[in-house]
């Protein structure tokens, strides 16, 4: 089965939450926050001068339809509650 977005709106595959912190505690699945970041894999025809398929983004805590689609769990979110696209660079612009 294939899903397309449409009206704007986006795919995003989330990726998942550390399961330990830095110094080794082991974060139980009722305390882990919701993930806010993830990959994008699909993109609506009218979304496409904002992001596109592979980019990383980050959105927003309570944005978007979470589907399950076989094994895997993705976000369905409108491009509003998209907050940042990772952009390689050399140097921050200041």
């Amino acid at each position: 089965m294939k899903i397309r977005p449409m009206n704007g709106r986006v795919l995003v595959r989330p990726l998942e939450a550390a399961e330990k912190t830095k110094g080794g505690i082991v974060i139980p699945d009722t305390a882990k926050e919701k993930p806010r970041e993830g990959e994008v894999i699909a993109v609506a025809e009218d979304a496409m001068e904002d992001v596109a398929i592979g980019d990383r983004v980050i959105y927003t805590q309570d944005g978007g339809t979470e589907l399950h689609v076989g094994e895997q769990k993705i976000v369905f979110l409108e491009t509003d509650d998209l907050l940042v696209k990772y952009v390689e660079t050399d140097e921050i612009p200041e």
